[in-house]
């Protein structure tokens, strides 16, 4: 069985080696093209371009695979089936057509509930308490493919996106790997998704991380959480950027203007909880902080260096 993987991050690789290691075929891996990073705006390849380059397989890296050339290269492997993983583009009808078995594609949610970029920070954002991992045939739609399976878990109130998507990948790389020979083997009947049901994630910038502190501190514990580790949730000090890594909602017992940042007991906030931030509705217990250009360091280590930050007022966005 000849299989053409495609994904670009960390969530992916899971399943590209599930694949390998239960002896699939990979004939090619293929990944969005690599990016400048840092400072100095080095080239650095994606994760899942790493990954097949440690298996010594073939990488393909396409701008774009609506070009007649990228489709004819891609024919070119004579793949059985396209296992889809996060690969950042949506595949053209020329594509889909080309594998006997068609293309399946690994959604980090359970469709159609979030369809899109960002499903992992939109079920966390939401508040919701379950999300999941669908299989699913692609179509030439925005995840919008008949299910083949589903499996669910739980959001721990500790979860950011980052530890949210290492654990649904961990599922993505078991469930590919029980419902892939199913699926060969004809066994599977696709479900139509629920077109009523459906809700979409999209894209988020860099500018979503910016605080407003007039929202409630649950919404605002909710982004800090999904916007963990990109784009990071911050707010402002003496006019550099102060990022809240971690935090947690508590309830405000009197008034106090938005923003305005208070000492908090340990009984109050817990030993680590600091300081507390007021919000629209109740206060934002900081846990860990990283002021700009500065390593992540516990909201009492930076009170200690800090000592006028206590009583200040912070940007309200």
């Amino acid at each position: 069985m000849r299989v053409i993987f495609m994904g670009t991050p960390e969530f992916a690789v899971p399943c590209l080696e599930h694949l390998i290691l239960n002896q699939h075929q990979v004939v090619a891996v293929y990944s969005q093209p690599d990016k400048p990073v840092g400072r100095g705006r080095s080239l650095a390849s994606p994760p899942v371009k790493r990954a097949a380059l440690t298996w010594k397989l073939p990488v393909v890296q396409p701008v774009s695979l609506r070009r007649a050339e990228a489709v004819e290269q891609l024919a070119s492997f004579h793949p059985d089936i396209i296992v889809v993983a996060a690969f950042g583009q949506i595949l053209p009808q020329s594509v889909l057509d080309i594998p006997k078995y068609g293309c399946i594609n690994i959604h980090p949610s359970l469709l159609p509930r979030f369809r899109g970029a960002s499903p992992v920070a939109a079920a966390i954002l939401t508040g919701d308490d379950f999300t999941g991992v669908s299989i699913m045939l692609m179509d030439t739609g925005l995840d919008t493919g008949p299910i083949l399976t589903k499996a669910q878990i739980s959001i721990s109130a500790l979860d950011t996106t980052g530890s949210l998507a290492a654990k649904l990948s961990q599922v993505a790389a078991r469930v590919l790997q029980e419902v892939l020979p199913c699926w060969l083997r004809g066994e599977l009947i696709p479900q139509p998704q629920n077109e009523a049901e459906a809700t979409y994630s999209s894209s988020i910038t860099k500018e979503e991380g910016e605080i407003d502190w007039h929202l409630p501190a649950i919404d605002i514990w909710r982004r800090v959480r999904a916007f963990h580790p990109w784009p990071g949730c911050y707010t402002r000090w003496r006019g550099r950027q102060l990022k809240i890594i971690e935090a947690v909602p508590l309830p405000q017992e009197r008034t106090l203007d938005a923003g305005q940042v208070v000492a908090l007991t340990p009984v109050r906030g817990g030993a680590k909880a600091a300081f507390g931030i007021s919000t629209g509705d109740g206060m934002l217990g900081v846990l860990k902080v990283q002021l700009e250009g500065k390593r992540a360091i516990s909201a009492a280590e930076f009170l200690r260096g800090q000592r006028q930050f206590i009583g200040a007022i912070l940007p309200l966005n």
